[in-house]
């Protein structure tokens, strides 16, 4: 059985949701079609995307071309909810990337093509809307870098990808396209309607022909990606390799249910219950526990409270279970000032957790201004450490941390393994695995000045027991403790979100643009002009973005468009 599993993506309104239900619909799986507008998709399940006509939630279907078992995985369009567009990535073999015939290229639209490239994600590209008034599909198609239509014309355009395709189309040889695609060299591109269908069935053949099918190794160990927690703690896997039964300990959990089957094999996507510890983004198995983010993170925050004081402690609770589903609505504690904070993307976001709170927890809350994140790094290296009976230490542990600055939070183990009390941990694996839990939660908190703390290396450079008396408690509360005086030691600088801006003009504009850029706190890189347009780029602090948005219209006679995407992070001037 050949199984891929297909992603859908685009800037929101381009008609994602309406393709995924045109492809359920063809083969058979739906009755009828649904519509967004009507709230009566196959995908969009819950109450708030079908009023708002959005995603939010990466949903997943399964249909069938032919012998092919095709797991299509419909993710959110709005930039708000990105977060589920990365974790759909990971599964993926292949992506159909969905682009309006009328709008074209939009901003969202521009950031997925970065980021398949990079992945190297063999994608397929579907202008829809045809049927619409204003569509231009030839101009759309044109604006993308690397897609070629599919037609016996542009077959010139297809040898200039390789070697190998020149040699057969030099031979008058049929050019292996599907080779092409799975390389990610070119991205086929169609057009079509899926409103009224056209061109549908040709981009299912192209689907079916060109995309490369998920690898069969049911006899390699066990490799599988979390991507989805469902709120009763059912992870969604993607197996890569191997096999995962009913029954299988997973550390020391137990799959206790696979939904519909007892087992899932290599390209298998299953709901998986009885790993009520697993987060998003965790391999099982073999492979990097946590790969890097493939997205920009949150620059906002915002604090939150409930109408209802009595029930500070259940909307604790309640956003704990959210951040669960999604750890990119990062939820922290101010405990000097005793208020619940929670990351964002955007203010659409926000009104969704809002809404989410009060129709699935009953919680009715009230949302504080939204402010920009902060971050602190450690500015050289600090020390600090303990020994067990020693200088009023009331835990019976010796526990040593460095810290210095790095990239992420990274957490490293220089003991040797018999100072690790063995009995407790039982591994030297789960010691570390627990210490870079301890580590987290304690930055999570925040640093001297009340950020989370970030690009940072700590390591456990003493460490020391007394058997049996030592507990993990003992550990847990003194990493808190030592990095607070390690981070003294180091010293901290407060750190703002810094988006990369490309702004588009009439030439005529330039100079006026270039001369206002400055007051935005930006940093703007020599401009290209051309004898009708210019091109300007630059770096913005991510709180003045804003800003520029609103004054761009004015500073170039309505004719200017800006892109920004997350960059990195920088000292605060000052």
């Amino acid at each position: 059985m050949s199984i891929l599993n297909l992603g859908i993506v685009a800037h929101v309104d381009a008609g994602k949701t309406s393709l995924t239900e045109r492809l359920l619909f063809d083969a058979g799986v739906i009755a009828r079609l649904g519509s967004v507008d009507a709230g009566s998709t196959q995908t969009d399940s819950l109450d708030q995307e079908r009023r708002r006509g959005i995603t939010i939630k990466t949903a997943v279907a399964t249909f069938g071309i032919g012998a092919l078992t095709v797991n299509l995985i419909d993710t959110p369009g709005h930039p708000d909810f990105i977060a589920e567009v990365e974790r759909a990535l990971r599964v993926l073999d292949g992506a159909v990337l969905v682009v309006s015939a009328v709008e074209g290229v939009q901003a969202q639209t521009r950031v997925l093509l970065r980021t398949l490239r990079r992945l190297r994600v063999p994608t397929l590209v579907f202008v829809n809307k045809i049927d619409r008034a204003g569509a231009d599909p030839d101009r759309v198609i044109g604006q993308i870098a690397g897609a070629v239509p599919m037609w016996r014309e542009h077959e010139e355009q297809l040898a200039e990808a390789d070697d190998e395709a020149l040699a057969a189309y030099l031979h008058d040889r049929k050019i292996d396209v599907g080779r092409l695609t799975a390389q990610a060299r070119v991205m086929p591109a169609y057009q079509g309607s899926a409103i009224t269908g056209a061109g549908i069935e040709r981009l299912t053949g192209a689907i079916a022909e060109h995309l490369p099918k998920a690898p069969q190794d049911a006899g390699a160990p066990l490799r599988a990606t979390v991507f989805k927690i469902d709120r009763d703690r059912a992870a969604y896997v993607r197996v890569h390799a191997g096999t995962l039964r009913v029954r299988d300990r997973i550390g020391d959990e137990k799959v206790t249910a696979i939904d519909g089957r007892d087992r899932l094999g290599p390209g298998e996507i299953g709901r998986v219950h009885g790993l009520r510890r697993v987060r998003l983004g965790d391999t099982i198995g073999g492979g990097q526990a946590h790969p890097a983010q493939v997205f920009a993170p949150p620059t906002l925050e915002a604090t939150v409270e409930p109408d209802d004081p009595a029930r500070r402690q259940d909307l604790h609770r309640a956003l704990q279970q959210l951040a669960g589903q999604d750890p990119l609505i990062d939820l922290r504690l101010d405990e000097e000032r005793g208020e619940l904070k929670v990351s964002l993307y955007g203010e659409v976001q926000r009104e969704v957790i809002r809404d989410t709170l009060a129709e699935d927890f009953g919680l009715a809350v009230g949302f504080g201004e939204t402010v920009t994140l902060h971050l602190e790094r450690p500015r050289g290296r600090g020390r600090a450490g303990v020994v067990r009976g020693r200088d009023g230490n009331p835990f019976p542990a010796t526990l040593e941390l460095l810290v210095e600055p790095g990239e992420g939070v990274q957490v490293a183990i220089a003991v040797p393994v018999e100072h690790v009390p063995m009995y407790v941990y039982k591994t030297l694996q789960h010691f570390h695995e627990a210490i870079e839990r301890y580590v987290r939660d304690a930055f999570a908190r925040g640093g001297r000045h009340g950020w989370d703390v970030g690009d940072v290396r700590v390591t456990v450079t003493r460490c020391g027991y007394e058997a049996p008396n030592t507990t993990a408690a003992d550990f847990r509360k003194l990493v808190p403790q030592l990095l607070t005086r390690a981070l003294a030691d180091a010293g901290t600088v407060v750190c703002e979100p810094v988006h990369r801006f490309a702004i588009e003009g009439p030439a005529n504009a330039l100079t006026a643009t270039l001369a206002a850029l400055p007051r935005f706190g930006a940093v703007p890189e020599a401009p290209e002009a051309g004898p009708a347009r210019f091109t300007a780029a630059g770096t913005i602090p991510a709180a003045r973005l804003a800003e520029l948005e609103r004054a761009l219209p004015g500073l170039t006679h309505g004719e200017g468009t800006v892109e920004a995407g997350f960059d990195g992070w920088r000292p605060v001037a000052g």
